[in-house]
Formats: structure tokens, C-alpha cells, sequence
């Protein structure tokens, strides 16, 4: 194995190729769920935009005299519940405090146990595995 990049990102002693792969996969899954808490944070604010867009599609319909379309607008649709009593700002709490919660406190203990709380080791190794000697802009570090 070739040098570390630094210590932040060094290889406990004693770490297997198998758990440094193994903890990195997991890091790399957490990142599928920030990318997934994003989306949620997307549809968020889709939704709410959305929402807000339906005043203005109502006063339309009102001021060319399609009552009926703005009445069905008002009642079925402003202020509608995504979900059972939930508008999106409650599902991402729900998702925060709960299913995203769980994801970042277990990968974290893993890191603390296993990587002495050491991240990204797996890419940091990756890293100094693909330094290309001389290349322009391959320095180890900052």
C-alpha cells in the first residue's frame, strides 16, 4: 500500500482491504440518501410552488366566468394533504427525524468503530492510487 494522503484519511492500523470497502459502501449509500433527502426537498418545493401557482388559476377561471372549475380548484386542490394529515414540510420531518436520522448515526458509529472516525478512507486510498506523478493539478493534498 502507498502512503496515506494525509492522516485525516489514513487506514487504521490493522484495517482489512475487505472493511475499508465495506465501511466506504457504506458512506457511498449514505450519499444515495442525501441525494434522495434532496429530492424530497425538490418536491417540497415543487409542490408548494405548485400550490401557490392554483390562487392565479383560480381568479382566471373566476374573472372569465368558470365558477364551477374555480370552486373545484378551491375545495379539491389548494391546501391539499400530500399524504394522511401531512403536507410535504411534515414528510421531510418525518423523513429527518426518523429513516434519515438512523442512516447518518449508523455510519458514523461504523466510521467511529472501525475507521477510528476517519471518513472517505476508501477514496482517499483510490485517490493515491490514481495520482498520475508530474500530472497537472495531481497533488496529494491542498
Amino acid at each position: 500500500m502507498t502512503e496515506p494522503l494525509d492522516d485525516a484519511h489514513a487506514r487504521p492500523a490493522g484495517a482489512p482491504d475487505e472493511l475499508v470497502a465495506a465501511v466506504g459502501k457504506l458512506s457511498e449509500a449514505l450519499e444515495t440518501i442525501e441525494r434522495a433527502r434532496g429530492a424530497l426537498y425538490d418536491a417540497h418545493q415543487l409542490i408548494g410552488g405548485a400550490d401557490g401557482m392554483l390562487d392565479d388559476v383560480v381568479d382566471g377561471l373566476r374573472a372569465t366566468g368558470h365558477d364551477d372549475w374555480a370552486d373545484r380548484i378551491q375545495r379539491e386542490l389548494i391546501g391539499r394533504n400530500v399524504l394522511p394529515g401531512r403536507w410535504t414540510f411534515q414528510v421531510i420531518e418525518e423523513f429527518d427525524d426518523g429513516y434519515y436520522r438512523a442512516w447518518k448515526d449508523l455510519e458514523r458509529e461504523v466510521r467511529e468503530a472501525t475507521m477510528d472516525g476517519r471518513r472517505h478512507v476508501h477514496e482517499a486510498e483510490m485517490k493515491r492510487r490514481r495520482i498520475s506523478p508530474g500530472g497537472p493539478d495531481q497533488d496529494p493534498t491542498p
